[in-house]
C-alpha cells in the first residue's frame, strides 16, 4: 500500500493498535495519530461531543486539516502514511478532500457495539462517559451517516494481526482515490 491509508472507526474500535501494526508491516511507513493534534490545544479546547458548539466543530475541522499536512508530507517523502483518527459521517468526505496524496485508502474498523464496550472496559483511557458519546450513539453515527466507501471490516472476532491481514488482502477495495 502506498500513499495514505486512513484507519477510522469509533472510539475503542482498535484504530491505534491496527494502524501501528499495519505501519510495522509495510516496508516504509509512518503512523500519524489524529489525537495528538487534539491534545495540542492546551487552553480553550472544546471537545466535539453530541450537540457540540460551533467552536468545537471548528476545532475538529482544524484537527483534520492539521492531520492531512503530515500525511501528505510523509507520502511525498516516500512513506506510506497510516493515519488514524475518528473520522465519521460526512467528515470522511471532508477529510479525503483535504489530502493531496493519491492513492488514498480508507479502512473503517466496525466491530459490533458489544465488542466496543468490552474493549472500552479494558482500556486505561476512556472515550465514553456521561457527558460524552455513548457507544450506541457513536456506533449509529458510524453506520447510518458515514459514506460506505473504502474497506469496512467487522473486526469483532479478529485479532490486530488478522485485521492487518484483512486490510492487506483488501487493499484494492480500500482505495477510494
Amino acid at each position: 500500500m502506498r500513499g495514505v491509508v486512513l484507519v477510522t472507526g469509533v472510539m475503542a474500535a482498535g484504530k491505534s493498535t491496527v494502524a501501528q501494526a499495519l505501519a510495522e508491516r509495510l516496508p516504509r511507513a509512518a503512523h500519524v495519530r489524529g489525537d495528538v493534534f487534539r491534545r495540542m490545544i492546551v487552553s480553550g479546547r472544546e471537545e466535539y461531543l453530541p450537540g457540540a458548539s460551533g467552536e468545537a466543530r471548528a476545532q475538529l475541522l482544524l484537527r483534520y486539516r492539521l492531520l492531512a499536512a503530515p500525511a501528505d508530507a510523509y507520502a511525498e517523502a516516500g512513506f506510506t502514511a497510516v493515519v488514524q483518527d475518528v473520522v465519521l459521517g460526512e467528515d470522511l468526505t471532508t477529510y479525503a478532500a483535504l489530502l493531496r496524496t493519491r492513492p488514498l485508502h480508507v479502512v473503517v474498523l466496525a466491530p459490533d457495539a458489544a465488542t466496543v464496550a468490552a474493549r472500552e472496559a479494558g482500556r486505561a483511557k476512556t472515550g465514553y462517559g456521561d457527558a460524552a458519546w455513548t457507544i450506541p450513539a457513536l456506533d449509529e453515527a458510524l453506520r447510518a451517516s458515514t459514506p460506505p466507501i473504502g474497506l469496512w471490516l467487522d473486526t469483532s472476532g479478529l485479532t490486530p494481526a488478522q485485521t492487518v491481514d484483512a486490510i492487506l488482502a483488501g487493499r484494492e477495495r480500500s482505495r477510494v482515490l
